[in-house]
């Protein structure tokens, strides 16, 4: 009798859709915040757009490094695509419903590709102390072989990953209370409202995002370190600030995209830190594929180039 009143119970209060709140507490902001966040997420597809198309159609640009950025840029426009549409439309229509599906599968397609993105930053990091500390060795070390296994396998080991995890997040079931407060479907907002014991998909979780973060983070490191050791015993002043200037910017942009997602995925969930997530996320979800392009790649010399001569291409086509 007690089990078949529990169903029933179970079954009157399982929800169907959860509410996003967003950035609902600052109401008066709206507008404001759909201006600023329309206007990132125009530049991080222009951005990130331009330099694929150039990897591309440039065969100047057909070097193990660019593939890793356009890659990286791919990326990043379908990164920025599971998380800037959806929080923009919620500006214009106030709807921020959407189904438990929906959030699993928008939580799922943001975790694999952030995932891929670690896995795919450890590489460029090993890429670039080929290239800075054993450039003798660098076409036989970064052949076309070695540079297509590292880059499937970081789309591969982030696609796997989080299939595992999307298997045991589809089996809980939510009910209650369905208010997340959050910008997107994340994990731990999710699992404080499932009815269901989520004690083994949170550690499944953990263990996950360990193999994740942490060793891409320690190999990017790695070489960050033995990179600016090399830089440092450049013997011309302007070519060892110009080097040490293209990998500090590289280090902090890497730092605080581990970073953030270890405070926000690995660390314990407390109360403090709860309530910090919500700007801990905007970093590795808007902001970071918004600077990425500009940081690794517009700045270079043979992207500028190769940039002038698809917009002389382009003139001359027009004028035709």
């Amino acid at each position: 009798m007690k089990t078949m009143q529990r169903l029933e119970w179970v079954n009157q209060t399982i929800i169907t859709e959860f509410i996003l709140l967003g950035f609902g507490e600052v109401r008066d902001l709206q507008i404001l915040l759909f201006v600023v966040f329309l206007t990132v997420y125009i530049m991080t597809m222009a951005g990130n757009l331009i330099i694929l198309t150039l990897v591309v159609t440039d065969q100047h640009l057909h070097t193990p490094m660019y593939f890793f950025l356009g890659n990286l840029s791919c990326l990043e426009t379908c990164y920025s695509s599971t998380i800037l549409p959806r929080l923009l439309a919620s500006f214009i229509t106030e709807n921020q419903s959407v189904s438990v599906w929906g959030c699993i599968v928008q939580f799922w397609a943001f975790g694999f590709l952030a995932a891929t993105e670690c896995y795919l930053l450890a590489a460029m990091s090993y890429d670039r102390y080929v290239a800075i500390c054993q450039p003798l060795h660098y076409s036989v070390l970064m052949n076309f072989k070695l540079c297509l296994q590292l880059v499937a396998g970081s789309w591969f080991g982030g696609f796997v990953i989080n299939s595992i995890l999307l298997i045991f997040m589809a089996q809980l079931t939510f009910c209650g209370h369905n208010v997340i407060e959050h910008f997107f479907c994340d994990f731990i907002p999710m699992t404080k409202l499932t009815c269901s014991d989520a004690h083994q998909v949170e550690l499944l979780s953990t263990v996950l995002s360990s193999l994740c973060t942490l060793p891409p983070f320690v190999l990017t490191i790695t070489s960050y370190v033995y990179i600016i050791t090399t830089v440092l015993g450049i013997p011309s002043t302007a070519g060892r600030q110009k080097a040490f200037s293209t990998c500090s910017s590289h280090l902090i942009v890497v730092t605080i995209f581990y970073g953030t997602l270890i405070i926000v995925y690995l660390l314990p969930d407390t109360t403090e830190l709860r309530e910090l997530n919500k700007g801990f996320s905007v970093f590795y979800t808007i902001l970071t594929p918004l600077v990425n392009p500009y940081i690794y790649s517009l700045r270079n010399k043979e992207v500028k180039m190769a940039l002038g001569r698809a917009i002389r291409k382009w003139a001359n086509y027009f004028t035709l």
